[in-house]
């Protein structure tokens, strides 16, 4: 059995998209006041449920 090398390993290149940058960025948007109101996300969907199940 032979010991760890000394020599270094040749780079290599890097899978795509490991070395970009992300930035998050915080986009503001303007709702007409006569939209219908956006369907809510399912947590809070599951929530009104239960809420709704313990009220019987």
């Amino acid at each position: 059995m032979t010991g760890p090398s000394t020599t270094p390993r040749g780079e290599h290149t890097p899978r795509p998209g490991a070395t970009w940058q992300t930035h998050l960025v915080r986009i503001e948007q303007l709702v007409d006041d006569d939209a219908p109101d956006p369907r809510p996300n399912r947590a809070t969907r599951r929530a009104a449920a239960r809420a709704a199940r313990r009220n019987r």
